[in-house]
């Protein structure tokens, strides 16, 4: 059975959905642990409550891309069983950049999830470029980690109209539904073997 590592950086609404998805026996990944990098995260007492481990690794000051952060967090990771032969890690809200070393670690198993449909709005304020570009369709797309930004192969997406008075609050909203929706369908994909990187 795949070990399922989750991180976080706030509320953990994807984490959560996620959890829950596993608990009904939808995904047969076992929860191994909740990382994340801010203490006062309320993910963690989430995780906490749906009985699952929780390891805060704190990054104030740290630069994004540092190996020598995120190799506090493979030590981690291997201390739950999360390796590169069974462990899956998801991000999750997770607001740092992995290192070139962690990506090529776990290569072609670290998903995340982004707020628009990639190739479109990459990086930050995905939701808040599409009201401003004036598209009619936004949406969410789950896809692998690569060392690019938001640049790694697609696993799944859906599709979110947008509305003419939408603003980035509520598009936001629309879109996070069917994140919860995507993330957990992509993750039973990862683990029943069903996805090939060509």
């Amino acid at each position: 059975m795949i070990n399922l590592a989750i991180l976080i950086s706030g509320r953990g609404s994807n984490m959560e959905a996620i959890l829950k998805s596993v608990k009904k026996n939808k995904i047969p990944v076992k929860p191994a642990v909740v990382i994340s990098n801010k203490p006062d995260a309320k993910g963690i007492k989430i995780a906490q409550k749906l009985g699952v481990k929780t390891v805060i690794i704190e990054s104030s000051g740290i630069k994004g891309g540092s190996w020598d952060y995120d190799k506090k967090i493979v030590s981690v990771l291997e201390k739950y069983g999360v390796t590169p032969k069974n462990g899956l890690v998801c991000l999750a809200g997770f607001m740092r950049i992995m290192s070139p070393e962690f990506i090529r670690h776990f290569k072609g198993r670290i998903m995340n999830i982004h707020p628009a449909i990639l190739p479109s709005f990459p990086g930050l304020h995905s939701q808040r470029q599409a009201v401003e570009y004036g598209v009619k369709y936004s949406g969410c797309t789950v896809h692998f980690v690569d060392e690019g930004v938001d640049t790694g192969p697609i696993i799944l997406q859906a599709v979110v109209k947008v509305k003419n008075n939408d603003t980035e609050e509520s598009l936001s909203k629309r879109i996070l539904i069917q994140e919860h929706k995507i993330y957990p369908k992509a993750i039973n994909l990862f683990a029943e073997g069903k996805i090939k990187i060509k």
